[in-house]
């Protein structure tokens, strides 16, 4: 029986590069660094922004538009402000009005509301009259304005209120956990916490289970244990309630790498979550450990330390914001993605694991490294035989 062969040529085809850039302040200009250490965009905007799903906002001659990870001009500065995108939306502010826009900067005609919100999960909040509801990115209402309040999405989820009392809701806006609580956490893992008139506890598959006289529950962060407070002390439920190690801490951070800092009179150390010391407290704070191993540790200064509790990076720098560009929030205290933020002698640069700064630069100021995206056309040849088809691939710190 004869083969055959169809040679498909597909022409044009976008591959999408995404790499990690950083915006930085040098000269009093601001640029974006590579992770190799190198200028992407040398400095050279007065007022920019970090890479939000390929596009930068900058500023030129007083106006807003958006950059890509190249430094060309995707969106020309037509706009009086920007913010980033998100979900392949959004704001910015034409003449008076603020309005969505889309990856081509068209403008994007959106269901009535008292106010624009930004993206975040693929929704965005409308508000209608005292009522809050939620719709997507093709401007579709997936939820009429019903709830009092909805908070910011984490991971696909929301707390949400109605007359004062708060449940959770998915981005379909589908209710997992009825308004019903006087507080609420996180969700995660189906569970969350929540107080019940006067009582902590768990909320699990619709049920309220009380914590055996906990005073204040924190969210759940990493692994599956938080911590709680009773007699005002801290101690670590598991997501069944059950306190798991005592409260016997004055305060306490989540768990990572099976290990949490917890504070003792006025030192932190790290423990397991058999509440045995495999790091003694012996620093004035600590923080949690990121995905690499290592986690910040303070003596006068701030260092870094292995999951054995050696210190490996001396305590010299600082690692919290001075508030000019961004706010810092707990998970950006450490290592992400192989290098950390810190500051030294009132610049800031990048740390690497093995403690050397990268590309030896410190600057006047410095964000995250964020994901940006190279675009590349090319033509290809493929093989297929027939009847084969090819379908795409589709701490907080409290």
């Amino acid at each position: 029986m004869k083969k055959t062969f169809l040679f498909l040529l597909l022409a044009g085809i976008q591959f999408v590069n995404s790499q990690e850039l950083a915006l930085v302040k040098k000269n009093s200009k601001i640029g974006y660094l590579a992770k190799d250490g190198s200028f992407k965009i040398e400095p050279q905007y007065k007022s920019a922004k970090s890479f939000s799903e390929g596009l930068a906002a900058v500023e030129k001659d007083g106006k807003w538009g958006f950059i890509d990870a190249k430094g060309t001009w995707v969106i020309p500065a037509d706009f009086k402000n920007a913010k980033d995108f998100n979900s392949g939306i959004a704001i910015v502010q034409k003449d008076k009005d603020w309005v969505y826009i889309n990856t081509k900067g068209e403008i994007q005609k959106a269901p009535a509301s008292e106010k624009l919100y930004d993206f975040n999960n693929g929704v965005a909040f409308i508000k209608q009259g005292n009522k809050v509801g939620l719709i997507n990115s093709k401007m579709t209402v997936i939820l009429e304005p019903k709830y009092d309040q909805i908070k910011p999405f984490e991971n696909g989820f929301a707390r949400v209120e109605l007359n004062k009392n708060w449940g959770i809701i998915n981005t379909e806006g589908k209710e997992l956990v009825e308004p019903a609580y006087a507080e609420i956490g996180n969700y995660f893992k189906n569970t969350t916490w929540a107080r019940k008139d006067k009582t902590f506890g768990i909320v699990s598959g619709g049920k309220f289970i009380p914590v055996e006289g906990a005073e204040k529950i924190w969210d759940f962060e990493i692994q599956d244990l938080t911590f709680a407070k009773k007699n005002g002390k801290i101690g670590f439920i598991d997501l069944k309630g059950n306190w798991v190690i005592l409260p016997i801490y004055d305060k306490a951070k989540a768990f990572s790498k099976n290990l949490a800092p917890v504070l003792v009179g006025s030192k932190w150390g790290y423990i397991n979550p058999k509440a045995d010391f495999v790091i003694p407290p012996t620093y004035s704070d600590a923080e949690v450990f990121s995905k690499n191993g290592l986690a910040p540790v303070k003596e006068n200064n701030w260092g870094f330390i292995n999951e054995s509790g050696k210190l490996v990076i001396p305590t010299q720098y600082g690692i919290t914001s001075n508030g000019m560009m961004a706010m810092f929030v707990q998970q950006d205290k450490g290592f992400i993605d192989g290098v950390a933020r810190v500051k030294n002698e009132g610049k800031w640069g990048f740390l690497k694991p093995d403690g050397t700064v990268l590309s030896n630069q410190w600057f006047e100021n410095a964000e995250l490294f964020s994901k940006s995206a190279e675009r590349n056309s090319t033509t290809e040849f493929a093989a297929e035989k027939p009847k084969t088809e090819t379908k795409p691939a589709a701490k907080k710190k409290k």
